[in-house]
């Protein structure tokens, strides 16, 4: 059964679009068909403040092409987009607030020196993670270009589609993998994704550290990430020196996962756990079920899975 109210999850990247058509339900969830359609050279390229969309009818013909091969007639969308297009962190904030509006008011006067946009050109979200014992409110704080995103918002409909909401790829792929994580309290998860490597630790349950790096462009080398995954790690173990974590979690292309386990595990001494979209979703008849042909897809079905 297909759900009309769910959103179609979509993922945009420089290289072109992935659909995804969800179904089932939230304790059985499925993707029913998968799309992909590729851009043509230079027609988006990411920035987190300039417009991203270069050639705007080949990103309108190519996101148009993949959503007609799901064959559905939802035209609501949940977007994920590169985490080079807008900053994510985590923000302990003072006192309570009334509302929504006012919640976002102080965090933007608390990050104002912190803000990368103009103060009139920035769009800010939040979620509560936790109350502190000191009863400061733990938030996970994002922030991205109000124009970049209007540009997608306004594309995405001229290709008649409704975008539902848009958040990045680490969100989405820490949802499709929510239910592995939750089952320890303390642990990492280390993706390499789309040419971003994001590490996140959680404590708890609350994520407490967040770190994105974007290594797109030809000087990515094994070398490179092993030591901007050391890095991170270092930091982390920085700020929070009394933890210790037992467990960690890592996602990447199958085609390099086996290299990547091995970096992780002699950045952090421990053995890493590959977690494979193939594990965390169920194909329908029409879907792919390998993790070859599931892997790009794997923000996506992250996306779509927000309405469950």
């Amino acid at each position: 059964m297909f759900f009309a109210s769910n959103p179609i999850g979509v993922e945009i990247n420089e290289h072109g679009v992935v659909c995804v058509l969800p179904g089932g339900s939230a304790a059985s969830p499925r993707v029913e068909r998968v799309a992909q359609a590729a851009f043509s050279p230079f027609t988006l390229q990411v920035s987190l403040r300039e417009q991203n969309v270069i050639n705007p009818d080949a990103f309108v013909a190519g996101l148009k092409s993949a959503y007609s091969m799901l064959l559905c007639k939802s035209q609501r969308v949940a977007v994920s987009l590169s985490d080079a297009t807008c900053r994510i962190m985590l923000l302990d904030l003072e006192g309570r607030f009334k509302s929504r509006g006012e919640a976002l008011d102080l965090i933007r006067w608390k990050l104002k020196k912190s803000i990368p946009f103009d103060s009139a050109d920035t769009k800010l979200d939040y979620q509560q993670l936790a109350v502190r014992e000191n009863g400061d409110l733990a938030l996970l704080v994002a922030m991205a270009s109000r124009s970049v995103i209007s540009q997608y918002e306004d594309l995405i409909t001229k290709a008649g589609l409704s975008p539902a909401r848009i958040d990045c790829n680490t969100f989405n792929i820490c949802r499709l993998f929510d239910r592995r994580l939750s089952l320890q309290d303390d642990c990492i998860l280390i993706s390499f994704y789309g040419n971003t490597l994001s590490i996140v630790a959680f404590a708890q349950g609350i994520p407490e550290f967040i770190r994105n790096k974007d290594l797109s462009g030809p000087s990515v080398t094994d070398n490179r990430l092993y030591m901007e995954i050391n890095s991170s790690l270092l930091v982390y173990k920085e700020r929070f020196p009394e933890r210790v974590v037992q467990k960690v979690f890592c996602v990447a292309p199958p085609e390099t996962a086996q290299n990547f386990q091995e970096m992780i595990a002699e950045a952090t001494g421990l053995t890493p756990i590959l977690l494979e979209t193939k594990g965390a979703i169920t194909p329908g008849n029409s879907a792919p079920g390998d993790q070859a042909r599931l892997f790009p897809c794997t923000a996506a079905i992250g996306a779509a899975l927000r309405s469950y």
